[in-house]
């Protein structure tokens, strides 16, 4: 697939209908900057080199159609040797359209980089000699139908995704530290279906019926992830505003992979990027093989239109599982969103259904130095406060993996001024065969623990001032110390007319046992949107 086609395949449809198009906004550009990056480290280097970019913003909000569409390419020239010549992609695309009462088709691509190796270096800036990142790319694209069949609804959905992620650069991990399967793309479908009745419409009690299927196919090792399930649930009102509700299903969920390609010494093959190379001979060795009964029960409490709080306990994947979700809608222009959850999926399963969470209306940054579309994702609404893919890119590692963890976000735009905050803890358990090339990582864990602050203030009729502070730490059980990353940044941009210069500050660092790394950075740059 070409990469560039998942950010462009939204805004060609919109393109490609005159009654939209007269509500759009499309905004082309083209900007040049020059940045300046000092290690702060004892005889540390200070690279300076250009940037040449091009990019559009676009977005369409109409009563049935709900686009936006962010898209940056940049080019970096270095003077010298001591810095590498670098392609940075970075967009987010999300799109809604009604094409017909209750239809719905929905599509969402994302263009960043994620940290690679598990063990390796944290991502916090893309600027300098930045280690232990790949890009990635992905996107999704889906209809969803929402009918009554007399007084009971009924809904379906069907999701394609496809995620491609390319080889990292150097990783920070030690050179004779075993090789971790590198991932490569993958293609999921998932499709599902409910139906039911609401309380004191046929019965006293909320009852309803779903089912899912999921089937993921990836390149790294002919990997295959099969899942199935089919629940039941019952929501009974106990009180004004509070339900009480329990769920019990069934699910079969099957993980599989071939064997990487020895050589006469029985060391895995690998190619030119690092990746194993898949012996086709090899049988299916089975990841992960769960078939079995799980229930859930919990609490659902929405006292007005603008609240809402379920929070649920159960027993799931052999152990106990925890999940639920808060929303509070502030104003118009602020809001809260929490999710706790606990699945088995993969990196392209996490990415994909994350990026479908994400409002179609977010706010875009004047950060020149952070990796925009890495982190928290901000509304522009209350109704859609964001989310945040920390917890998703904390590596694209290719196994399976049990995932539990929450996420916050919390957004407050007013005046011309939008001030976001968000964070989380994700733990991710690797389900990878006891044989094979992805026997190193069965059973392991890592964890991940994030934070976010971004401030936005207009300054005058022309100008905007943005500030964003960040902090993660990685911790891993395959033996690295875990890695803590910081960073800051302010960035001042001033428009004159077509003309924006724009010129940024920041400090960046991990610090680990044995090993860490400062460096201040500074850029000054024009863009000339048309």
């Amino acid at each position: 697939m070409n990469r560039h086609l998942i950010l462009l395949t939204l805004t060609a449809s919109v393109a490609a209908q005159p009654a939209w198009a007269q509500r759009a906004q499309v905004t082309p550009y083209i900007e040049a900057s020059q940045v300046l990056v000092a290690d702060l480290g004892d005889g540390g280097d200070v690279l300076t080199y250009s940037t040449l970019g091009a990019g559009f913003d676009a977005s369409v909000e109409t009563r049935r159609v709900q686009v936006q569409v962010s898209y940056q390419y940049e080019r970096r020239f270095a003077y010298d040797a001591d810095l590498a010549d670098d392609d940075i992609h970075s967009g987010l695309a999300r799109a809604n359209v009604v094409v017909a009462p209750g239809v719905t088709i929905e599509g969402g691509a994302i263009a960043t980089r994620t940290r690679a190796d598990v063990r390796g270096d944290a991502l916090n800036t893309q600027q300098g000699n930045v280690r232990n990142v790949s890009q990635v790319f992905s996107g999704y694209v889906g209809p969803s139908i929402a009918t009554h069949i007399g007084p009971a609804f009924a809904n379906a959905a069907y999701r394609f995704g496809y995620t491609k992620v390319e080889e990292p650069n150097g990783t920070g991990v030690a050179p004779g530290a075993a090789p971790l399967d590198l991932y490569d793309d993958s293609k999921v479908h998932v499709a599902t279906a409910s139906v039911g009745v609401k309380a004191g419409t046929v019965l006293p009690v909320g009852v309803s019926v779903s089912g899912s299927y999921t089937r993921e196919d990836a390149g790294q090792l002919d990997q295959r992830f099969e899942g199935k399930y089919a629940r039941g649930d019952v929501v009974v009102p106990v009180a004004r505003a509070v339900a009480l509700t329990a769920g019990v299903g069934y699910e079969q969920i099957e993980v599989s992979q071939r064997d990487a390609l020895r050589n006469a010494a029985g060391q895995p093959v690998r190619d030119g990027a690092g990746r194993f190379v898949t012996d086709p001979a090899s049988p299916r060795r089975i990841a992960y093989d769960l078939d079995g009964v799980f229930w859930d029960a919990g609490v659902i409490w929405r006292p007005s239109r603008r609240t809402f709080l379920e929070a649920r306990y159960g027993r799931r994947y052999d152990s106990d599982s925890f999940t639920g979700s808060f929303s509070y809608e502030m104003g118009a222009g602020s809001g809260i969103q929490v999710g706790v959850y606990d699945s088995v999926q993969t990196f392209g399963q996490q990415l994909n259904g994350t990026l479908s969470r994400l409002p179609t209306s977010f706010n875009t940054t004047t950060d020149p130095f952070g990796n925009e579309f890495s982190g928290c994702i901000y509304g522009t609404t209350g109704a859609a406060a964001g989310g945040c893919l920390n917890n998703v890119f904390a590596s694209s590692v290719t196994s399976a993996f049990r995932a539990r963890g929450i996420t916050a976000v919390a957004v407050r735009n007013r005046g011309g001024k939008t001030l976001g905050l968000g964070g989380g803890y994700s733990r991710r358990t690797f389900l990878a065969p006891s044989e094979g090339g992805s026997a190193l990582i069965d059973g392991s864990f890592d964890e991940s623990f994030y934070a976010q602050l971004f401030g936005s203030s207009d300054v005058g009729a022309n100008g905007q001032l943005s500030t964003s502070l960040l902090a993660s730490y990685y911790n891993s059980s395959l033996g690295e110390d875990g890695i803590f990353g910081w960073g800051a940044n302010a960035a001042y941009t001033h428009q004159f007319g077509r003309l924006g210069a724009t010129a940024s500050l920041g400090m960046f660092g991990f610090e680990r046992d044995g090993d860490s790394s400062a460096s201040a950075q500074a850029l000054l740059g024009l863009r000339y949107g048309f």
